[in-house]
Formats: structure tokens, C-alpha cells, sequence
């Protein structure tokens, strides 16, 4: 790489180099984040064995799963306007410091209380997002954004699906040696991943930088940041809130699959509880190239039809998911159900993608800001199907919940996101030719 572009975010993606601190911070970035990923819903496979032991009711567990997003949703604003102020390696390396104790002593809970209050600790891990968001934004240039930080989101969510099936073999494990009983090998196994958390925290203060020019202590030019309030400079943009609905229709929709995958196979399917987490480690193992697909897609799609462009293509994804939900609801039979959760899985990790590959753009300024609201959207969507699905069968909660995605995407199709100033979509537009062509 020649010494001019040694500091500069880079034109292109190439996933498998380490060379400069822009590929290294990629690589540690997502992988971080499917740690983070992982402990956060390393809990939801095993809640079986909780529910027994601990004796749960459904409306019980219903409320565990919604105390495991909405602690998320503050963390996400707070960790946005931190990382815009203090830098993504200093925010991450203390995030996954101090979420690492929670998901350890999740095991020392003897009751429902002190299991909720455990599990809305583990919440704040899922502002790890953010700061992945934010990383990613800043190692690359505007042609390459939206593909770069759907890959590193989607690898990273990736987690959601290797924890389904690791856990349980996690605790068979352990089971197997006789080092614990049964009933009590959720306790131990979720040690697994609080001590991961910790050795990315060493990995991550040691090897990546906050922009590829170096540190924010060592850049006067991100002075700006420390003045301006960028939480404000976010909000009081519309264009925020529009792709925060659309985050909460797909994103949200994701962490409701993660929570309640493995119990729906369980119980409405009769699966046992490995084949249960394997059926729903399928849908995170989707993220491996479709998040990542939905960013290609819509970066390519915004160099030709503009941000206009984008939304559409937004909005298409958004309608597909909510009609694949609805008929994945309608399955009738294991087969079909496990077509069907691949086909809305293929659409809402796409619409992930293509949702953040617009986030960056929204007000260069506030990158953390924008990126914390629209994320702690997503987990405001999750909260409220929550009590969706706390209050009825899981397969008619499916259907509403498509039903609610479907009119998501509709009202999204109607809206202009970038209808301002058409010369300033131009204009970015222009940018990305430009950076494209040098590449």
C-alpha cells in the first residue's frame, strides 16, 4: 500500500488481507462482535433447562426475553454519542469489560428476579453494534461503506447462530465429563462466554485504531466531536427516525427469531432441545452472506438509482420478509416451516445490510449518533414483539408480527428519505463515482 493511503479509509474490501490497520481493525471488529453476539443470546437455547429449574411460566419467560433487548436500547444510544466523543477502541474495550461479569454469574441466579435482572445486565452487550457500525464507517471510503459494514455486521451476527447449537453441546459437554449435573450445566456453560468477551477486550485495545489515522487522542481534527452534540445533530434529522422504524422491522424481527426460535421448534414442532437449537442456528448462519449481500446490493444500487434508489430496494426486502413471516406462521409441517424461515431470514439480513449502508451518510458528523438511534431502533422493535409474543401462541404471533413488517415496508416505499435537496444526493453520488474511479 503506498505511504499516501496508508491513513486513508480504504476504496476496497478485501476480506481476506490483514495488511494496514484498516483490515485489522475489520477483522477484529466482526469477529468481536460475534463474541458479543454469541454471549448475548447464549442463554436463549439452554432456557429450557432454566425454565425447568427455575420453573418459569411462559409470560416468565416472555418478560426474560424482552429484558434481554431493552437494556440494549439505552446502551445503544449512550454508546453512539460515547463512541463520537471518546472513539470506538476505548467504548468497546470497556464494554466488553463490563459486560463480561454479567454473562459469567448469569449462572449464580436461584430465582426468576435475580434471572431477569442477570439477563437485562447481558443486554448492554448488544450496543456492541454500534461501535462495529461506527468502526467500519470510518476504516472505509463512501463507494465501499454499505458493503463493508454489512459484511463485518453480518459475520458478527453469524454469533446469533453459532451460539444456538454451541451452547447446548457446550452443556452436554460438561454433562458428559460429570463435572455437572444436568440441570445445572447452563450455569457453568455460560462461563464460556463471558471469558471470550474478555480476551476480545485485550485483542481489541491492542491491535486496531479508532480511524485509520490513528487514535482520537492523537487527532486535533476530532475536536469537533468533543463540542458539538451529535446525539442532537441526529435526532433532529426525519431521515434518522425513517431508517429506525425499518431497523426495528428487521433487526428487531432477527433478535425475536434468536430468542424465541429454539423454544417455538421445542414446542410447537416437539424438536428436541439440540435439534431445536440446530433449526435455529440455521437462520443465524444466514448472516454469514446475506447481510453482506443486502450491502453489495444496495451500494451498487445507489451508484445507479441514488439514495432513492436505496430506499426502494429497502422497502422491497422489508415487503418480503413480512410475506415470508406470514407463511412461515402458515407452515403446517417442519419442512416447510424450515423453507420458509430461510427465505424471510434471506430478506430481513438483507434489509439489515442495506439499512446500514444508508446509515453513514445520514450526517457525517454524528456517524455513532445516527448508527446508536437507528440500532437502539432495532431493539425497541424487538421490546414490542416481546409482549407480542408473551401474550399469544407463538405461531400467531408470527402472523401479526408479518403482518406488522409487511405494513413496515409500505410505509417506508412512501417515503423520500433523501428528498431535500436532489443536488445533495447528487452530490454524494458524484463522490462515490470519484472514489470508485481512483480505486
Amino acid at each position: 500500500m503506498p505511504n499516501n493511503l496508508l491513513h486513508q479509509p480504504l476504496t476496497k474490501l478485501n476480506i481476506f488481507s490483514l495488511k494496514g490497520v484498516q483490515m485489522k481493525t475489520f477483522h477484529i471488529t466482526w469477529l468481536t462482535f460475534f463474541f458479543c453476539f454469541f454471549a448475548w443470546f447464549g442463554i436463549a437455547p439452554l432456557m429450557p433447562l432454566v425454565s425447568e429449574q427455575l420453573q418459569l411460566t411462559k409470560a416468565q419467560k416472555g418478560n426474560v426475553a424482552i429484558a434481554a433487548v431493552s437494556a440494549t436500547i439505552i446502551a445503544r444510544l449512550i454508546v453512539g454519542r460515547l463512541t463520537d466523543k471518546y472513539g470506538p477502541r476505548k467504548v468497546y474495550t470497556w464494554l466488553l469489560v463490563i459486560c463480561a461479569f454479567p454473562v459469567m454469574f448469569i449462572g449464580l441466579a436461584n430465582s426468576y428476579m435475580s434471572f431477569l435482572l442477570f439477563r437485562l445486565g447481558i443486554g448492554v452487550i448488544g450496543a456492541s453494534f454500534v461501535l462495529t457500525q461506527y468502526h467500519t464507517s470510518v476504516m472505509f471510503a463512501p463507494n465501499i461503506k454499505g458493503t463493508a459494514n454489512a459484511v463485518a455486521g453480518g459475520w458478527g451476527n453469524t454469533g446469533g447462530g453459532a451460539t444456538q447449537i454451541l451452547m447446548p453441546l457446550i452443556a452436554a459437554g460438561l454433562v458428559g465429563a460429570g463435572w455437572v449435573s444436568s440441570a445445572d450445566s447452563w450455569r457453568y456453560a455460560m462461563i464460556v462466554p463471558g471469558v471470550l468477551l474478555l480476551v476480545m477486550a485485550r485483542l481489541y485495545w491492542k491491535y486496531t485504531k479508532d480511524t485509520p489515522a490513528g487514535n482520537f487522542d492523537e487527532l486535533p481534527q476530532t475536536a469537533h466531536n468533543k463540542k458539538e452534540n451529535t446525539f442532537l445533530l441526529a435526532a433532529k434529522d426525519y431521515r434518522t427516525w425513517v431508517l429506525t422504524i425499518a431497523y426495528a422491522a428487521c433487526f428487531g424481527v432477527e433478535i425475536t427469531v434468536d430468542n424465541f426460535a429454539a423454544s417455538y421448534f421445542h414446542d410447537d414442532y416437539k424438536a428436541t432441545l439440540i435439534f431445536a437449537g440446530l433449526l435455529a442456528s440455521l437462520f443465524g448462519w444466514i448472516n454469514i452472506f446475506a447481510r453482506a449481500l443486502g450491502g453489495i446490493v444496495s451500494d451498487k444500487v445507489g451508484k445507479r438509482f441514488g439514495f432513492n434508489g436505496k430506499v426502494s430496494l429497502l422497502a422491497l426486502l422489508l415487503l418480503l420478509e413480512g410475506a415470508g413471516i406470514m407463511l412461515f406462521a402458515h407452515a403446517g409441517g417442519l419442512t416447510v416451516a424450515i423453507i420458509m424461515m430461510f427465505f424471510f431470514g434471506l430478506c430481513l439480513k438483507m434489509a439489515n445490510g442495506a439499512t446500514y449502508s444508508i446509515v453513514p451518510f445520514v450526517n457525517p458528523k454524528a456517524v455513532g449518533s445516527v448508527a446508536g438511534i437507528v440500532g437502539a431502533g432495532g431493539n425497541v422493535g424487538a421490546m414490542l414483539i416481546g409482549f407480542l409474543f408473551k401474550s399469544m401462541p407463538y405461531g400467531t404471533a408470527f402472523f401479526y408480527l408479518g403482518a406488522v413488517v409487511l405494513a413496515t415496508g409500505l410505509v417506508v416505499l412512501t417515503v423520500r428519505l433523501f428528498s431535500k435537496k436532489a443536488a445533495e444526493s447528487r452530490l454524494i453520488q458524484t463522490t462515490e463515482k470519484t472514489e470508485a474511479a481512483a480505486a
